[in-house]
């Protein structure tokens, strides 16, 4: 291979040794073994959290089998980014709205615990409204245009799946707009163009990681993507008529579809051919959108996480001297794996 080339691809040890997300106003990055959440507070500092992680992939053999594998990568990465979430909005000090009057005699009436109940139906219609969404209306639109143009079982499960991926391209689009998501899309970027610079071998510098590319074959993004191409293929062998049951037995095939998506990100993250391009480029469009040029102090932002995140490599005392980086360490949790 030409030296060209794996400057391109990168180092191939580096490759997969780092990932991450961006959270409100900063990056959170992890490596194998800890994970750092670096947030730019409304004094201009830099303030980061670093806690080990162990995934129970690291504990149970069966969780490393391949499919399997990417469902508990799923879970925990859903878990990890809650946690990284919370922390990121209570370090630029959001807090909640205050209560209403209502709210506040529910409270007073009936004690914390309706609160709680409330809170918890909320989250269940949530869930509701995502299935219906992503799941019942793409079907519904379907068996509606199946009415007037008679189409085949496969033709069908085709026509539901790319209806469902523009209801989520249109979803994504239309929230790009609101400034919070449009600055969060920023620090997306730096996040994917720090990982680049890291993959490449090159110096951790300002310069050298906004000359990357913000598109990342590895991304969250992407692997929504493919988990909804992988679910067309899937539901081409779905033919049950009945809507409801349709709708359910996409919800059971759900694991198999992250396994799958899991375990193409992976490959595609280390190996460049025409097919992976070609298989990639759907999720890399999508990242035109969830993804934004950052300024440099977004990048600043996203090198703290990463070289935190891997301490092993850069020593704590080269990361960013001139400002100050409290670190909130606490007990091990259980966190995901690449």
């Amino acid at each position: 291979m030409s030296e060209n080339k794996k400057s391109c691809q990168g180092i191939p040890s580096r490759l997969g040794r780092v990932g991450g997300q961006a959270v409100m106003e900063g990056v959170m990055m992890k490596s194998k073994t800890q994970y750092t959440t670096a947030v730019r507070t409304p004094d201009g500092n830099i303030i980061r959290d670093t806690h080990p992680v162990t995934s129970i992939k690291d504990k149970v053999k069966l969780f490393r089998l391949p499919i399997i594998r990417g469902v508990v990568n799923f879970v925990e990465m859903l878990k990890l980014s809650m946690s990284t979430l919370t922390f990121s909005a209570e370090a630029i000090g959001f807090e909640e709205e205050e209560e209403s009057k209502f709210e506040k005699w529910l409270t007073k009436t009936f004690g914390a615990s309706l609160m709680n109940i409330v809170t918890a139906v909320g989250m269940v219609l949530g869930v509701i409204l995502a299935v219906c969404l992503f799941m019942w209306l793409p079907a519904l639109i379907s068996g509606f245009v199946g009415g007037f143009i008679p189409e085949t079982a496969s033709e069908g499960a085709m026509l539901e799946g790319f209806v469902k991926i523009g209801i989520f391209v249109l979803y994504v689009w239309a929230v790009s707009f609101m400034p919070d998501i449009r600055t969060t899309f920023r620090y997306h970027g730096a996040e994917h163009k720090s990982i680049f610079c890291y993959e490449k071998g090159l110096d951790l510098t300002v310069e050298n990681v906004k000359a990357q590319k913000r598109l990342h074959p590895r991304c969250g993004t992407s692997f929504m993507i493919v988990m909804m191409i992988i679910g067309i293929i899937i539901s081409m062998f779905i033919t049950w008529d009945n809507m409801l049951m349709r709708v359910l037995l996409k919800v059971v095939t759900l694991p198999l579809v992250m396994g799958l998506g899991y375990e193409f990100l992976m490959y595609a993250g280390k190996h460049d051919n025409m097919l992976i391009r070609a298989l990639s480029a759907p999720g890399l469009w999508l990242q035109k959108i969830t993804t934004q040029e950052p300024d440099d102090k977004q990048i600043e932002v996203a090198i703290v996480a990463l070289k935190s995140a891997l301490s092993d490599e850069f020593p704590e005392e080269s990361v960013f001297e001139n400002i100050e980086l409290p670190v909130k360490n606490e007990e091990p949790t259980d966190g995901t794996a690449e």
